[in-house]
Formats: structure tokens, sequence, C-alpha cells
């Protein structure tokens, strides 16, 4: 059972061949999943990467997984393969599916604007 912003054993078994792929030479790695939920916890809770529990292993090990997954693009090819699996069940339409956003109001200090009425910045 995958505890809160954990990946299930069938959502790993999904990508497990994408994130940990065979290694053959060097240290052994910490264990990916282990990564991968720590890297769900910050993303998910907001936190700040040193606030992350020790159960994921060292904060700055993670982060650093998470910076290598990003820009050696683990993170597209997981998301296509998501995305085709989605497909393939029939749980996805392309021609309906879209991303959400949220706006929020800044206040005119919050550029730097000062408040209203404030002499120092008219």
């Amino acid at each position: 059972m995958a505890g809160r912003y954990e990946i299930t054993d069938y959502g790993w078994s999904l990508i497990e061949d994408i994130v940990s792929p065979p290694q053959v030479m060097g240290r052994p790695r910490r264990d990916d999943r282990q990564m991968l939920n720590g890297i769900f916890w910050i993303l998910c809770s907001g936190a700040k990467w040193r606030d992350l529990p020790e159960r994921y292993g060292p904060w700055k090990t993670v982060y650093q997984r998470f910076r290598q997954w990003r820009d050696d693009g683990t993170f597209d090819a997981l998301l296509s393969r998501l995305h085709l699996e989605l497909r393939e069940d029939g749980l996805m339409n392309l021609d309906t599916w879209m991303i959400d956003s949220t706006a929020i109001r800044a206040t005119r200090a919050a550029s730097g604007g000062g408040k209203k009425g404030d002499q120092a910045n008219p």
C-alpha cells in the first residue's frame, strides 16, 4: 500500500524501465522509487527541499535526481508513456484534454509600486 504522495506498485510497474534502468557500472544508486516518492512529496506538499522527511533519503540527493531527470528528458518520457497508456485504455481523448492554471491577482505593492497614497512612490 503506497502512502500519501507515493507511487503505487501498478504505477511503478508502468514507468520502472524509464526511471530505473539497469546499472552496469559505478557506485550503487539510491532506490529510484524512493527518490521519485520524495520528489512527489515535495511537489505535492509545497515544502522546501530541506524539509523533505528522512524516509526519502538526503534532500540533496533527491533534489539532484529531480534535476537530472528534468534535464535529461526522463519526465518528458514518463509523460509520453502515461499519455499513451491513458489513450490506449480509452481514458483520454486528445481533442478534449487541457492543462489548468490559476491566476492570482497581485497588488501594486507586490511589483514595487508602493501602496496607494504613499508619497515616496506615487
